[in-house]
């Protein structure tokens, strides 16, 4: 049976599928990796890797391999840290994955003192949209995952805080001008539940659709063409810092006429809550929260 060390190294392998690129990470020659490779694949008993001028591709014998290499590369990791966990210091690593608008314009003030205050731990992070984060976590990829909106999970769930909505432009004052205009509503890609929020206000609101639509696939993008005056967008209050000049920002109200608010959620198994590295992580999310409020 290969080693651990073989199995990163298929691994490796797996993730570049070019020999040179696989042989930079490890920190071997490419002759090296060659031959350590015909001795993996002698002590399998089958070829795992075809390799070709456009670089390398799995047998189906080595699809099962990797898929089994894989699964005991995350056993150890888990093995790691629980290990880790029994000390009383923070190490070991935070896996974490974050919806993109948090991870841009949050997270980071967050990141910063965790960094500062345990440096001996490690931080994996990844980005996408809140239905990505939940898969991320049903695949046990991540320990914990922050989300917008109202979330359907059964575990752990704590609520970090909510922003309001507002209707962003450079000329529109007053929501009712947006009738009278011809300018474009540029709007962001997103999830399917905080796009049918804004379509739900909208229609409440004007009982017809917006006149004319630009459509980015990143909120950055809208946010940075509504400030040069492009058009006008409707922006969550996270992104806004309050210090845009010449920017109206006027709220949305719901039908009782209360700011409409989207939630932001921390959320995990049991079981990830038991790392020393996620504990630490949340106390120090939720002293920052405190101090933000205060402020």
């Amino acid at each position: 049976m290969a080693s651990l060390s073989e199995f990163h190294l298929l691994s490796v392998l797996a993730q570049e599928m070019n020999m040179r690129k696989a042989a930079e990470r490890l920190f071997v020659s490419q002759p090296a990796l060659s031959q350590r490779l015909q001795n993996i694949e002698k002590e399998w008993g089958s070829r795992l890797f075809v390799r070709s001028q456009k670089g390398l591709s799995l047998t189906p014998a080595g699809e099962i391999v990797i898929q089994f290499v894989n699964e005991v590369i995350s056993g150890e990791e888990k093995v790691k840290e629980s290990i880790q966990a029994l000390n009383s210091e923070v190490y070991g690593t935070l896996k974490i994955a974050v919806a993109s608008i948090v991870g841009q314009n949050w997270l980071p003030q967050v990141l910063k003192k965790f960094v500062k205050k345990y440096p001996q731990a490690k931080i994996s992070l990844v980005t996408g949209w809140s239905s990505e984060i939940l898969k991320s976590l049903y695949e046990d990829h991540v320990h914990i995952g922050i989300i917008r909106g109202t979330p359907d999970w059964k575990g752990v769930k704590i609520p970090l805080f909510k922003d309001s909505l507002y209707l962003v432009d450079t000329e529109i004052e007053e929501t009712e001008q947006i009738l009278e205009t011809d300018r474009p509503f540029i709007q962001f890609k997103s999830d399917s539940n905080y796009y049918q929020e804004i379509q739900d206000w909208w229609l409440r609101k004007f009982k017809t659709p917006p006149k004319r639509t630009i459509v980015v696939d990143q909120i950055e993008t809208c946010k940075q063409m509504t400030f040069n005056g492009i058009g006008y967008a409707i922006l969550p209050a996270i992104t806004l810092n309050g210090l845009e000049k010449n920017i109206f920002k006027i709220p949305l109200l719901d039908e009782d006429n209360l700011p409409i608010k989207r939630d932001t959620w921390l959320l995990g198994y049991e079981s990830a809550f038991q790392l020393k590295q996620v504990q630490a992580f949340v106390e120090l999310i939720k002293e920052h929260i405190e101090v933000e409020q205060v402020k």
